[in-house]
């Protein structure tokens, strides 16, 4: 049997084909922790196994063992897969199983056994991090630094263009000085 869907963030998957538990009691106990993370699903299941916590007054061992056992089950394959364990959350179905019939029964009451199928997907949520100020810091000096190249090598440039155009300067008026001793003059 398929899953119900593929989340599009990291997962991991168990499924319990046919458990031996009641339907009814499976999906109550998949409405309290559907959305939860891991770490509190699990408290919950255990509280409900050592009767400490109870939903609706009741406490679903059968029901909440078989899940815990299943949501271990999803935990394991997780790590095996990489994924963060603190960072997983719980997406959990329960639907009715086959249906099956107990034999050499004399009257129809109780016939029919319970069967329940129950899906766990552990969805790995990243929240999104704060930025950090330090690194934007860092990023700042490092511009700041090219300026600062920039605006030395200006500044040698410049002294150079400076120191050049002192000499074209001088050869500007030396030639001019040679162009108006060779001209003859117009007056006359």
């Amino acid at each position: 049997m398929g899953y119900t869907f593929e989340p599009k963030e990291p997962h991991a998957r168990a499924y319990g084909n046919n458990l031996d538990i009641s339907t009814k009691n499976a999906q109550k106990i998949c409405r309290v922790i559907r959305g939860k993370r891991l770490s509190t699903a699990k408290k919950i299941l255990d509280g409900l196994i050592t009767q400490k916590k109870s939903i609706d007054g009741k406490y679903y061992t059968k029901a909440a063992k078989a899940i815990l056992s299943l949501l271990r089950s999803a935990e394991k394959n997780a790590d095996f897969r990489g994924l963060d364990i603190d960072s997983l959350h719980v997406h959990i179905s329960a639907s009715r199983g086959v249906i099956r019939y107990r034999g050499r029964r004399k009257a129809d009451f109780g016939r029919r056994m319970k069967f329940t199928n129950v899906e766990v997907i552990l969805i790995e949520k990243n929240k999104p991090k704060k930025k950090e100020k330090e690194p934007e810091k860092q990023q700042k000096k490092t511009k700041d630094k090219p300026l600062e190249q920039n605006e030395e090598a200006k500044k040698t440039t410049g002294e150079k263009a400076e120191a050049a155009g002192e000499k074209t300067t001088e050869e500007q008026t030396k030639k001019n000085e040679k162009h108006n001793l060779n001209e003859p003059s117009n007056k006359g």
